[in-house]
């Protein structure tokens, strides 16, 4: 069931989180298919928790063998500052069930610096940004001077939290860093890499995944009619060009 909301805001609710996953990869697909064919490559901005396996049916014909993989460039919206074999790496995550599995090359694969503290790991992601820039592998937004990628895929926590984007904190208003870092993180691992709501809010397209009763609240404090009057992060994602939310039935249950 679909329900347009406004020109560049579009809410799907599935029946079941099966459905949903089969509509997200329909969705990723076609987005594929149409920036490989514009540009000759498709750059695609990852998140952790449970967004690698709503990606599953990618990796199930038609479109494991139909996708230009090769031209695929992956990038993370927030990273833990771990090394990437623990088991909070988002690059784990991602490796372990959707990019192992894959023809994507090696070297379009862009993971955090793990040797690097918080700091100098956003400093060194922000760099290699500029540098993908500079050869345009990524284009600059006319509009905001931020990258654009052409997709980012977001997850939300039950707090209404989006990449390492916490509610209250200072992050939400930083505006002129690409990359940034959390210590304090209220979710643990406590030290993360983020990037900024403009560079968030600069993309092509922006599907937000969210699944299961425990982000229902959230869901509906952004969607529904709740009195809340706090703003929560999720509520600032507001792209360039289109955002979808990918809801399955638990998670659209407050609406």
């Amino acid at each position: 069931m679909a329900t347009p909301s406004t020109d560049k805001k579009n809410v799907e609710v599935l029946e079941t989180e099966e459905d949903q996953a089969v509509s997200l990869a329909k969705y990723t697909a076609n987005l594929s298919n149409q920036f490989c064919k514009e540009r000759g490559a498709f750059s695609v901005v990852l998140s952790g928790g449970s967004l690698i396996k709503s990606l599953r049916k990618l990796l199930e014909p038609p479109y494991i063998d139909s996708i230009e993989w090769s031209k695929w460039h992956i990038f993370w919206l927030d990273e833990r500052v771990v090394p990437k074999d623990h088991e909070d790496s988002n690059y784990k995550l991602a490796n372990d069930g959707f990019l192992s599995k894959v023809p994507i090359l090696p070297g379009n694969v862009y993971a955090i610096n793990d040797k690097l503290s918080a700091d100098g790991a956003a400093a060194d992601y922000e760099a290699r940004l500029k540098d993908l820039v500079n050869r345009n592998v990524i284009p600059l937004s006319e509009a905001s001077g931020f990258p654009k990628f052409d997709l980012m895929l977001l997850g939300m926590g039950p707090d209404g939290h989006v990449a390492s984007l916490f509610p209250g904190h200072p992050l939400l208003k930083e505006n002129e860093k690409w990359v940034t870092f959390i210590k304090d993180s209220p979710k643990p691992p406590p030290e993360r890499i983020t990037f900024t709501f403009p560079v968030i809010n600069s993309s092509a397209y922006i599907a937000l995944v969210i699944t299961g009763a425990g982000e229902a609240g959230a869901v509906q404090i952004a969607l529904g009619k709740s009195q809340n009057s706090v703003k929560l992060p999720v509520q600032m994602v507001s792209p360039e060009g289109k955002l979808t939310w990918f809801l399955d039935k638990d998670a659209a249950s407050k609406l």
